[in-house]
């Protein structure tokens, strides 16, 4: 199956500069922090042109780091299936066994999540703490939910087009949020009282129905928070998701910022306090979902992976 047009985006903005030399190892040099990525919707881990020269990019730049692109099943076929299909929370039940069970991640790594990679890989953070992520950086993630599917073009189209409809009939009946992927960060404004109830996701890990001081205490652990938004962003809805901001409860129309929310002001999950001492960084890049250029990348990303 192929990746959706947006991640052609990406190739296409990054492919002319991403074929450099294998990177050297630096002998009695300190090892590199390694770096765990978890692409999104629609993606595999290893698709040439995506996540294939995310991996080509950072290993340039950082000669010898280790990179783990995370696959969802035995093969990349069934990779693109789970990200529509498999249940989150066995995701990232997966993903914490695969990281528990790795060697080079033991002494800590740091993650970098595309898409909903952002928001699955903060759930990583707060549910499964060892071994130690470092930095976090969410890519377009959306990290308050989305409430809405406005454009997934290409040869997933017909996907999207079954998952609207399906969203649209019954986002959280218990079948639907058990085996669609979206409708587990599908966060509908208007309803917020069945989406605090039903969400099995987006609401546990955002401690929207009781707190579990475990994902608060996890999360404050990490040394940085990164969040990328996009301002031409037309796959994501709300786009001030990226940031953690929403529409305010009960309405559609009137987006908050992170600042003004519940999750912010009683401090759900630290980051009040991680935001006062500077570590939740808020970037924004014109373009696109997943649109930017390898210049932008290396001066705003790499720094956070060294």
């Amino acid at each position: 199956m192929a990746s959706p047009c947006w991640l052609w985006l990406l190739a296409v903005a990054l492919l002319p500069s991403s074929c450099g030399a294998p990177a050297l190892e630096h002998l009695g040099a300190p090892a590199p922090v390694p770096l765990v990525i978890w692409h999104g919707m629609g993606d595999s881990c290893c698709n040439p042109i995506s996540m294939g020269i995310i991996k080509k990019m950072v290993e340039k730049k950082i000669p010898g780091i280790y990179v783990l692109s995370l696959e969802i099943g035995k093969t990349m076929v069934e990779d693109v299936e789970n990200s529509f299909f498999l249940n989150v929370n066995t995701q990232v039940s997966t993903v914490c066994q695969i990281l528990a069970k790795d060697p080079k991640l033991q002494q800590g790594y740091n993650a970098m999540g595309f898409s909903q990679g952002g928001q699955f890989l903060r759930a990583v953070a707060q549910r499964c703490p060892s071994p130690p992520m470092v930095n976090l950086i969410s890519v377009g993630g959306q990290h308050q939910g989305v409430y809405g599917l406005p454009r997934c073009p290409g040869e997933s189209s017909h996907i999207c087009d079954f998952i609207r409809k399906t969203l649209n009939a019954g986002a959280y009946s218990k079948v639907v949020q058990e085996r669609l992927v979206q409708a587990e960060y599908w966060h509908d404004p208007i309803k917020e009282d069945v989406y605090r109830n039903h969400s099995i996701f987006l609401a546990d890990i955002n401690q929207e129905r009781y707190v579990n001081v475990s994902y608060k205490k996890n999360l404050m652990a990490l040394k940085k928070f990164v969040m990328v938004k996009f301002l031409n962003d037309s796959v994501v809805d709300p786009v001030e998701s990226e940031w953690f901001g929403f529409y305010r409860s009960g309405q559609a129309k009137e987006i908050i910022p992170l600042q003004k929310t519940a999750l912010y002001t009683q401090d759900l999950l630290g980051l009040k306090q991680m935001d006062k001492a500077g570590r939740l960084v808020f970037l924004a890049v014109e373009g696109d979902h997943l649109q930017f250029s390898e210049e932008w990348f290396n001066v705003n990303i790499i720094p956070f992976l060294k």
